[in-house]
Order: C-alpha cells, then structure tokens, then sequence
C-alpha cells in the first residue's frame, strides 16, 4: 500500500529545462524576487525555466531558480505565483517562421478572440498579454534546451491546500504573486515605450 502512495508522487510528466530566445535579442528569465524580464547573458541561472506539460500543447513556465511559476491575469498582467493555478497554463504553437509562441489558455480579447501572448518589448521588458500580437518579433521565442527531467504534476488540489492556509488568492497580486508590467513609481518606461515591438 504505501509503495502505490510512493509511485502515485513519483515525477510522471517528461518536460525539459530550458532557455526561452527571444526575436527581440534577450533570454526570458525570472529573478529570485519573482520579476520577469529579458536578459542578453545566456549563461545565467536565471534564465533557466522548467517547461511542464500540463495538456495538450499547454505547458506551465516556472523558474528553475525562483521556483515560481510565470502566470497571466484576466487584465493581461504577468505575474509569478508559487502555486499553480489555471492561469499559470500557457498554449504553446509553433508559428510560422518556426518560433515559438505562448498564449493565455484563460484568456483573449472579449470581440476579436485574439490570444494574449508571452512577449518582451525591444528594450527586453514584459509586455501586457493583449498588447502582443503573433505575427510580431516580442512574442517570438526559441527554446533552447538544457535537459530533459521528469515532473511531478503540478496540482490544483496543492492550491487548494495552500489557499486554506492563507485567505489570499494568488491572482490579486497578494503574497508572492505580482504584475510585471506596472512600472514602479518614477519609472523612466513609458507605456508607449512598455508597448512597442
């Protein structure tokens, strides 16, 4: 009986530790802080991510370092969470020059249906998920494998658990989990500058 328990939390998803190339020129990479933001040094840790399936062709995007998973909110907002939660699911597609795109599996424009994509303006910063369109260069990445491991399914049940100990909810930008795309108070980025491509 317990080697079934132990077999039912042994890893049983195959993904890959990755660095996710940007067209703009930057590695994707998450601070230990939780801040997402391009980088040009391919060798940081910090630019390292675990690519989880979760779906098919849905992959949750956590920070190898941070151990924080990259989620999108209903406003289009980046932000990390350390559960995982619905909004931390993200459809992967190969697009037509062979790049890779990430979309909200959540999300899209409420008129058009347009996806709201993972992108990194030219100056290497998030942008808001509705201000991304496929067919630019911001929402363009290649991965750049490292390993291939075996994961443990992240769980919405462990939300559940963690949300029972704390009556704050992840996606209102409580506890660890915050929007990316704000700039801070006296911020030089303008957000014609945070919206170009």
């Amino acid at each position: 009986m317990e080697k079934e328990k132990e077999k039912a939390a042994d890893p049983q998803l195959k993904g890959i530790v990755t660095r996710l190339h940007s067209e703009q020129g930057f590695f994707l990479q998450m601070l230990p802080d939780g801040t997402i933001s391009g980088c040009k040094d391919e060798n940081s840790d910090y630019t390292l991510f675990n690519l989880i399936p979760v779906g098919l062709r849905v992959v949750a995007i956590q920070g190898v370092k941070a151990g924080l998973y990259v989620g999108m909110n209903a406003e289009g907002f980046l932000y990390t969470s350390d559960v995982f939660t619905p909004e931390c699911k993200f459809k992967e597609s190969v697009f037509e020059n062979y790049y890779v795109i990430y979309s909200s599996t959540l999300y899209r424009q409420h008129e058009s249906g347009r996806a709201w994509f993972l992108g990194l303006n030219k100056e290497g910063i998030i942008m808001k998920g509705n201000r991304v369109k496929k067919t630019k260069p911001c929402s363009h990445f290649v991965p750049r494998p490292i390993e291939v491991c075996m994961y443990k399914e992240p769980s919405l049940h462990e939300l559940e658990e963690k949300l029972l100990k704390s009556s704050r909810s992840p996606t209102l930008n409580s506890g660890r989990a915050r929007s990316l795309d704000r700039p801070a108070r006296g911020s030089a980025h303008s957000s014609t500058e945070r919206e170009a491509s």
